[in-house]
C-alpha cells in the first residue's frame, strides 16, 4: 500500500518537472546520495549560467547518429568536468551519463568517478529496465575502481567505490554483501579522512552504522555463522555521524533529517525524534528522495 502510494505521488505531472533521477536506498548498507548541498546546487546552477562558451559548446558537439557519438577531440578535460558538474547540478541524469560514458576508457580519475556516479544514477531511475540496471551498476563499479587505481588520494573515488561496491553486492548475495561491508566502511572512512567537509560521506557512514545496529537477530546469526565476527555498530555511533554531517552542512539532505529522527526513536528520545522528523517532513521537495522522505514521515510518523 505504502509503495503504491509513493508511486502515485511520483507519477503526478505536477511533481515531474522538479524530480531528479531516482535515489532509493539499495540493500542494507549504503543509501543513495547526491554529493552537493542545497547551497552547492544553487552555486552550480549559477555557475552554469555563466559557463564559458567553450564549456557550453563542448557538450553541443555531441551528435547522435545511428547509435554513434561524434566527439570533437579538442575538448579539454576541465571543460568536460565543468559541463558534467553543471548537468549534475541541474539534475540532467541522462544527458550527464551520455556525456561521460564517452570517456569510460579515460585515464583521468576525476572523469571516471563522475562516470561511476552517473551510471549509478541512471541505474536508479525508476524507468530503467532491470537488466539495464544491473549492467549500469557493474559499469559504475568498474569506473570507480579504475578511478581509485589511478588516484588513491582522490576522496571522491573512495566514496563512490564504496557505494558502487555495496550496490554490486545486491546482485551477488548476502554473503558477498556482508563480506564487502568491511571494505565499504574502510573506503568511506578514507574518503572522510581526505575530505572531512563532505557531509554526504559522513551521512553514509552513519547509515552503515544504523543498518548494522538494526539488523534482525536472525540476520546476525547468519552473519555470525558465515564470518564468525560480523560487522557491528550501535545507534549511538550512527547518531554521532548524522549529527556531525548536519554540523558540517546544516539541512543539506532530507534523508539525514529522517535518519536523525529514526535514530532518536531507537534511542527512546521521542521529543528530539519528533523535531527531526518534522524537519524531514517540511524539507523543500526538490528531488524524488525528498518526496520519498516526506511521504515516509507522513505515512509512518506524523
Amino acid at each position: 500500500m505504502f509503495a503504491r502510494w509513493v508511486q502515485e505521488i511520483l507519477r503526478s505531472p505536477l511533481l515531474r518537472p522538479g524530480i531528479r533521477s531516482g535515489h532509493r536506498t539499495s540493500g542494507i548498507f549504503v543509501p543513495v546520495v547526491r554529493g552537493s548541498s542545497a547551497a552547492g546546487k544553487i552555486a552550480l546552477l549559477e555557475r552554469g549560467i555563466i559557463l564559458s562558451s567553450v564549456a557550453y559548446l563542448a557538450f553541443e558537439t555531441y551528435k547522435w547518429k545511428k547509435g554513434q557519438t561524434v566527439v570533437h577531440a579538442s575538448i579539454k578535460v576541465d571543460d568536460i568536468i565543468e559541463q558534467a558538474d553543471y548537468l549534475y547540478g541541474s539534475g540532467e541524469t541522462a544527458k550527464l551519463y551520455e556525456l561521460l560514458s564517452q570517456y569510460k576508457d579515460s585515464n583521468d580519475a576525476e572523469l571516471l568517478w563522475r562516470l561511476a556516479r552517473a551510471a549509478r544514477d541512471m541505474a536508479l531511475v525508476s524507468t530503467t529496465p532491470q537488466d539495464e540496471k544491473k549492467r549500469l551498476i557493474y559499469e559504475s563499479f568498474d569506473s570507480a575502481k579504475k578511478a581509485l587505481e589511478l588516484n588513491e588520494l582522490c576522496w571522491a573515488a573512495h566514496k563512490w567505490y564504496s557505494i558502487c561496491l555495496s550496490n554490486v553486492g545486491d546482485y551477488e548475495g548476502i554473503k558477498t554483501k556482508i563480506g564487502n561491508a568491511y571494505i565499504v566502511k574502510e573506503h568511506l572512512e578514507r574518503a572522510k579522512e581526505l575530505n572531512p567537509k563532505d557531509a554526504t560521506t559522513i551521512h553514509i557512514i552513519g547509515v552503515w552504522c544504523y543498518m548494522f545496529a538494526d539488523l534482525p537477530w536472525y540476520q546476525v546469526k547468519i552473519a555470525s555463522a558465515l564470518f564468525g565476527t560480523p560487522p557491528s555498530a550501535t545507534f549511538e555511533e550512527a547518531l554521532e555521524y548524522f549529527l556531525q554531517a548536519e554540523e558540517v552542512d546544516p539541512n543539506f539532505y532530507s534523508k539525514n533529517l529522517l535518519f536523525l529522527g529514526k535514530t532518536y526513536l531507537k534511542l527512546k528520545n521521542k521529543s528530539l525524534a519528533l523535531d527531526w522528523l518534522t524537519k524531514a517532513k517540511d524539507f523543500p521537495a526538490r528531488t524524488e528522495e525528498d518526496i520519498e522522505a516526506m511521504v515516509y514521515v507522513r505515512y509512518w510518523y506524523i
